[in-house]
């Protein structure tokens, strides 16, 4: 049976990212002893796939970001949660593994109640705003293949291919992902960073 390797985020670590694995018969009891009184609140899937050697997927993900391990004897890494999700999704789009992501995010929730569900939301980063960003409706937004762009069109929203939509629900159409991206790595503008700006704005995690 495959097992699960998962990368996690939670509000109250900032530019942390948690890179474990569990069994399919654990892991329930393996999401619900994260969650202790030690906490404050609750952890997110960000990706989770299903592989037959979780044990060495997860020894080649700690190797890889052994320099930015926060502490040795933790599975903590202060990384961008894009590095680590980046590999993982590689292994599902070569068919070596299997998306279990909202298995795993059922199994943290499962305890959290509807009042700690809040108080994550209200410790996430600002969704993007184009006016804040000083980026102005017209401009051109470029997609990091250098060949799709799309145009702003207001605070939230961009144009692509005649349609409106937000940058978010464009870049998981272009990655060919179901699960959520953050949109700001994906896209320049005038030749920075999408990322950069948004730091810049809202500050960095």
């Amino acid at each position: 049976m495959p097992d699960i390797v998962y990368v996690l985020n939670n509000q109250s670590m900032p530019g942390l990212v948690k890179i474990g694995k569990t069994n399919q018969d654990d892991v329930r009891v393996r999401m619900s002893q994260l969650y202790t009184t030690g906490v404050p609140l609750p952890f997110e899937c960000v990706l989770a796939i299903e592989v037959d050697d979780c044990t060495m997927v997860e020894r080649s993900l700690h190797d890889a970001f052994g320099p930015s391990r926060f502490n040795p004897s933790r599975e903590f890494f202060q990384i961008d949660e894009d590095q680590a999700t980046a590999i993982l999704q590689l292994l599902i789009d070569t068919g070596a593994a299997k998306d279990a992501t909202p298995q795993v995010n059922a199994e943290l929730n499962a305890n959290v109640s509807q009042a700690e569900r809040d108080a994550s939301q209200y410790l996430r980063r600002p969704s993007l705003d184009f006016k804040e960003m000083d980026i102005p409706v017209g401009s051109i937004l470029d997609f990091r293949d250098g060949c799709q762009q799309v145009e702003v069109i207001s605070n939230k929203k961009v144009r692509y291919q005649g349609e409106e939509a937000s940058l978010t629900a464009v870049t998981k159409e272009l990655l060919g992902r179901d699960r959520s991206v953050r949109p700001v790595r994906f896209w320049t503008y005038e030749g920075k960073s999408l990322k950069k700006i948004y730091n810049e704005t809202y500050g960095p995690a």
